[in-house]
């Protein structure tokens, strides 16, 4: 048998309450439908987000989500489902050297807000694939993204920013990778550091471009990735007020320090909010059971992310509240507040 095979069945008996429907009504805050969306499928979408008890949900785009793409997708979540989903643009990153780009970027993304934007989506491509005419890579803190971090701090709008990718990524695929088996599986995220910037240097030029924007409120994807070392995550939230976080694609790192990732929910709980990042409704259930319950030793979704299993944070309703909806209308402009209660 390959290593990779081996998916014993626990024979652990434990009291278990699993959640197919979340206790609160909650806001997804990254997630990807693609609109324009048939009609019928739009139909099954909204059905699957009532069951689950998801009221909002915001379509992010990865790159080319602006002008008429981004109208487009605004006016067709309008007319299929009024309120329901929301739309963060994405920067215009064409002709960087021009000494005009940076007030161009910012200039695009407040036509981008005029035309429904809710805030500004980064991708990793920034800091990782986008480079100057020259081929040298653009880093994450460059100065000509100054304006456009400013133009969302006077627009009051977040920047949902996606910077990286797991640590693990970068480190030797050998026995001691805890993403060993996501790697076998698809190798292409290995990120080889003679064509990659190191993952840190990464990271701490997203974190200098917190320092730098304090007016500006950031959403840091997938807990920074920094859901296991959450204290490293812990002090550089108290360092940056304008910094908040969400659990996109990560549950499995918290899921598996129930005790410490409950107390710093708690310390934290007017910076988190929820995401998912990924669209299939069965997942969720495991997030609503990790969050919600004080259950002991039950699988994750998905074996490449986590071959361990997932310990109930047990989460108060008040913090659940503030995960599930409160920060999200609180931070994100224009959503509709009548579906949650107060």
């Amino acid at each position: 048998m390959d290593i990779r095979e081996y998916e014993p069945k626990s024979s652990l008996v434990s009291p278990q309450n699993p959640k197919t429907r979340a206790k609160y009504p909650f806001i997804d805050v990254h997630n990807h439908p693609r609109f324009p969306m048939p009609p019928d499928q739009a139909k099954k979408m909204l059905a699957d987000m009532d069951a689950l008890n998801m009221k909002i949900m915001g379509s992010l785009f990865v790159r080319g989500g602006n002008n008429e793409r981004l109208k487009s997708a605004v006016d067709s979540a309008a007319s299929l489902a009024p309120g329901r989903f929301f739309f963060f643009a994405s920067p215009d990153y064409t002709n960087l050297d021009d000494p005009a780009y940076p007030q161009r970027a910012a200039a695009q993304f407040e036509k981008d807000v005029k035309l429904g934007a809710r805030g500004l989506k980064v991708w990793k491509d920034l800091g990782l694939n986008i480079k100057d005419s020259k081929g040298q890579r653009i880093a994450i803190d460059d100065p000509r993204f100054d304006p456009l971090w400013d133009m969302c701090a006077r627009l009051k709008v977040p920047v949902f920013i996606h910077t990286a990718d797991p640590k693990q990524f970068w480190e030797p695929i050998d026995k001691n990778n805890e993403r060993w088996l996501e790697l076998q599986e698809m190798p292409g995220r290995r990120r080889d550091d003679g064509s990659n910037p190191p993952w840190e240097q990464l990271i701490t030029e997203q974190h200098n471009v917190f320092r730098k924007h304090k007016n500006t409120i950031f959403i840091d994807a997938h807990l920074g990735w920094l859901g296991g070392d959450l204290a490293r995550l812990g002090k550089l939230m108290d360092e940056c007020p304008n910094v908040y976080t969400e659990i996109g694609a990560v549950l499995a790192e918290l899921g598996r320090q129930p005790r410490f990732a409950r107390q710093w929910f708690i310390q934290h709980q007017d910076r988190l909010v929820f995401g998912k990042d990924t669209w299939n409704p069965v997942e969720y259930h495991t997030y609503f059971q990790v969050l919600e319950t004080a259950d002991d030793y039950f699988p994750y979704y998905r074996r490449r992310h986590a071959f361990w299993s997932m310990y109930g944070l047990d989460l108060p309703d008040e913090v659940l509240k503030k995960l599930y909806y409160r920060n999200a209308l609180r931070i994100i402009p224009g959503l509709d507040a009548s579906a949650f209660p107060q």
